[in-house]
């Protein structure tokens, strides 16, 4: 159990941030997942739209630290490359 005061700031701190961070990546996912699931019903139109909305969402959660950045350009990478082979 923390002691000092700063320690004791450093765990509410945290807990905020994981709240807010967790908040985060559910957003990006759900993103993600409007993406996938267009590609999966072969609709080209939604799925390009989709993943246009949900490029800049990666985007905001590398420049928040959230996310890495290799790992959003690996994902968008992928989700393109499904995009264009509809």
């Amino acid at each position: 159990m923390a002691n000092t005061p700063q320690a004791k700031k450093r765990i509410r701190r945290n807990n905020r941030r994981a709240e807010v961070n967790g908040a985060r990546m559910s957003r990006i996912r759900s993103f993600v997942k409007k993406v996938e699931t267009a590609c999966a019903e072969g609709d080209k139109e939604a799925a390009a739209a989709a993943l246009k909305e949900a490029q800049p969402e990666m985007a905001r959660g590398v420049a928040r630290g959230v996310l890495h950045k290799n790992t959003a350009s690996r994902k968008f990478s992928r989700l393109t490359k499904r995009v264009a082979a509809l």
